[in-house]
């Protein structure tokens, strides 16, 4: 009988000790080593890990439901998302309409003067031509009309367009609509995550006086920045923006009670 005690591992030639686990127990139909503890492997492993087919959606509370239904109502063009809703609509300063109505009867009264010059001023060629100068007074009140008419029709187009350039902040993302003809309109869209910088600017005493001026954003990656004029109040939007952005990209909710600025 072998009185020798088989070491638990097993032994190497030469009387070592051997670790039986580093041993393959058996081998696969491919011929590739099966153990009882694989070795431990160096480098990364890959690890897979399944996706349900059908995620379940996150469960939105009552209040933001709430919200976000009011919205949709309010502002039924917008594309809003099941748990998104309009913290601001950004405004845009009257002084802009103001400016195009300046401009639009500075044209009229600028074609009127031409006009009365060459039809209703004796000393002028028309007049002479005409000879009656009824007629010449007549033609002259049809001309400054029809340039009263097409100005008032251009003043009117310009408003439409500049009421229609608008901008929105929401608990996810900045939307912004932009028309730029009568026929041309598009959206911009930033989600609060992607958003870098948001600053404003009033360049000029006027802006000032009337507090209205531009914002500016700039986003992460393709380095977009995206602006919009005449926002009345500018200072106290870019405040809720910044504050809304944090929130957003610490993990907090975003609300309309925030601390806003007046």
């Amino acid at each position: 009988m072998n009185s020798e005690q088989q070491h638990p591992h097993g032994t190497q030639s030469g009387g070592q000790p051997q670790n039986v686990y580093d041993q393959p127990v058996a081998y696969d139909q491919q011929g590739r080593p099966l153990y009882a503890h694989p070795p431990q492997q160096q480098g990364p492993q890959m690890v897979y890990v399944a996706r349900p087919m059908n995620p379940e959606e996150p469960e939105i509370p009552d209040e933001i439901r709430r919200r976000a239904e009011e919205s949709r109502k309010k502002y039924p063009r917008l594309n809003l998302s099941e748990g998104e809703y309009i913290i601001s609509a950004v405004k845009r300063h009257p002084i802009g309409i103001l400016l195009i109505w300046a401009v639009i009867l500075l044209v009229i009264g600028v074609f009127a003067g031409l006009a009365y010059m060459l039809f209703v001023d004796p000393n002028s060629n028309m007049t002479t031509a005409f000879g009656d100068e009824e007629q010449t007074r007549a033609m002259a009140t049809v001309i400054v009309a029809g340039i009263a008419m097409i100005g008032l029709l251009g003043g009117l187009i310009a408003t439409y367009i500049y009421n229609n350039n608008r901008f929105y902040l929401t608990n996810e993302s900045v939307i912004q609509e932009i028309q730029t003809s009568l026929f041309s309109k598009h959206e911009q869209t930033v989600s609060l995550s992607n958003v870098e910088d948001a600053s404003y600017r009033q360049v000029n005493p006027l802006q000032m006086i009337l507090n209205y001026g531009s914002i500016r954003l700039s986003t992460e990656g393709d380095e977009t920045t995206y602006r919009f004029s005449y926002v009345t109040n500018p200072k106290k939007h870019i405040a809720v923006l910044n504050n809304a952005v944090e929130a957003f990209k610490n993990g907090r909710p975003v609300h309309p009670t925030d601390d806003q600025p007046s």
